[in-house]
């Protein structure tokens, strides 16, 4: 395979935590297979004119806390000269973010992102899921207060959350008895003119939130989010616990449900949430869980995703 040029959109590299990071560890893998790796932020982004533009560094990473990155000097270049651009800055998904795929679609795909800015933009996680209803347990997006108190009486244990949060931000579980229903609608719509997603609380998730990795549109890693005592939330990022995983032959059905429209759409690397026997989220911006995986079952996604990456190069070329 010809050496790569991957230009690399993220946060910034001092902040992140390396022992769980998902994009350190493709980074890594790209470096091993001998690919240059390039760093930058999105604010370092810019177009003009017909070209789109960033100020980046040449970066070489290792797995050393404290001292896992190493810059190079700063220059301006085309993004369409690179071969590879990855796309992973986390959300929230915002009109920043989303002005960001629309920049990236003047080079893709002669340039490949990864995941396709289209429908990356098309896709949050919490709407790209409602095309699946059958998998789904009973959802509802709505402004409309009096829809939502309706969903409540019919369901009486509800989950309420913002439509584009992220990391477990902001996720409200409303027992049948809970008079805040009312308060935090007030406190959400002051804050956003977003809609809100509310959906039947599924008591399966005291047993775990799994996640489910599909590269291509193919289940290939999961791990298991156990929220934390008192917790009804199992994102890592609100304390949850990692544990290793099988998948069951409902959690296969539902990937391959899916699957075929995550490849269509050119949504290469995803990660999706399941519930029980339900799929809540679909992850396509910056999915997590590749370090975990590796260490419970010795199973290193990265170079998949690097595999395919790759194979898609060498078909363009």
């Amino acid at each position: 395979m010809a050496v790569l040029k991957i230009a690399v959109q993220m946060d910034p590299l001092h902040g992140i935590d390396i022992t769980g990071d998902s994009t350190f560890a493709l980074m890594l893998e790209a470096q091993a297979r001998g690919h240059k790796l390039w760093h930058y932020e999105v604010p370092h982004m810019w177009l003009d004119g017909a070209r789109l533009l960033a100020r980046v560094r040449p970066v070489t990473v290792q797995n050393v806390p404290g001292a896992h990155y190493e810059f190079g000097p700063e220059s301006v270049v085309e993004l369409g000269g690179m071969d590879v651009v990855l796309m992973r800055q986390d959300p929230p998904f915002d009109m920043a973010y989303i002005t960001a795929t629309h920049l990236l679609e003047h080079i893709h795909p002669k340039t490949l992102v990864v995941n396709n800015p289209a429908a990356v933009r098309n896709a949050p996680a919490k709407l790209l899921v409602t095309h699946f209803p059958q998998l789904m347990p009973p959802t509802l997006i709505a402004w409309d207060r009096g829809a939502i108190r309706d969903f409540r009486a019919l369901h009486k244990d509800i989950i309420v959350k913002p439509l584009f949060g992220n990391g477990g931000i902001g996720i409200f579980r409303i027992k049948p008895d809970d008079e805040n229903l009312a308060s935090l609608l007030d406190m959400f719509f002051a804050a956003s003119r977003e809609p809100l997603m509310v959906q039947r609380y599924e008591p399966a998730v005291r047993q775990g939130d799994k996640r489910i990795i599909l590269i291509d549109g193919e289940p290939l890693g999961a791990i298991n989010r156990v929220p934390a005592e008192g917790d009804s939330r199992s994102n890592m990022h609100a304390g949850g616990r990692a544990e290793p995983t099988k998948l069951t032959p409902r959690e296969l059905e539902i990937c391959a449900a899916i699957g075929p429209t995550l490849k269509a759409q050119g949504l290469l690397f995803t990660g999706i949430d399941v519930i029980g026997d339900y799929l809540t989220e679909i992850n396509v911006t910056s999915p997590t869980g590749l370090q975990q995986i590796a260490r419970f079952d010795n199973l290193n996604l990265a170079t998949a995703i690097w595999t395919k990456i790759e194979a898609l190069c060498a078909d363009a070329a």
